[in-house]
């Protein structure tokens, strides 16, 4: 009979320490997990923060261009008005310079 009691306790020792090594193995499994886990969600946060910053940046290139070829059409714009008044002015100093030429010879 104390050989029974003996062999059962020795029995539910050896299930409890099974219970305990199979504990053990579920929580490295379960850690394991949670790391490759976390790892993934730190890869696509980094991927989807490069194709934010991609992003943000084509925006920014195309922002640039645009204001870009606004001063370019604005100076163009103000290229050919100064250009119209230099004509203008060229007809006038013509006229100046035959006026005084005229007045040189007459007088």
């Amino acid at each position: 009979m104390r050989a029974e009691i003996l062999s059962e306790i020795k029995k539910a020792e050896e299930e409890a320490m099974d219970l305990v090594a199979k504990a053990k193995q579920e929580k490295e499994k379960q850690i394991s997990e949670a790391l490759v886990h976390s790892r993934e969600i730190i890869r696509k946060a980094e991927e989807e923060a490069q194709i934010h910053a991609e992003s943000e940046m084509e925006k920014a290139r195309k922002e640039i261009k645009k204001q870009r070829e606004e001063i370019i059409n604005k100076g163009n714009i103000e290229a050919e008005e100064l250009k119209n008044r230099a004509k203008a002015n060229i007809t006038k100093a013509t006229e100046f310079i035959l006026k005084e030429f005229e007045r040189a010879v007459h007088a």
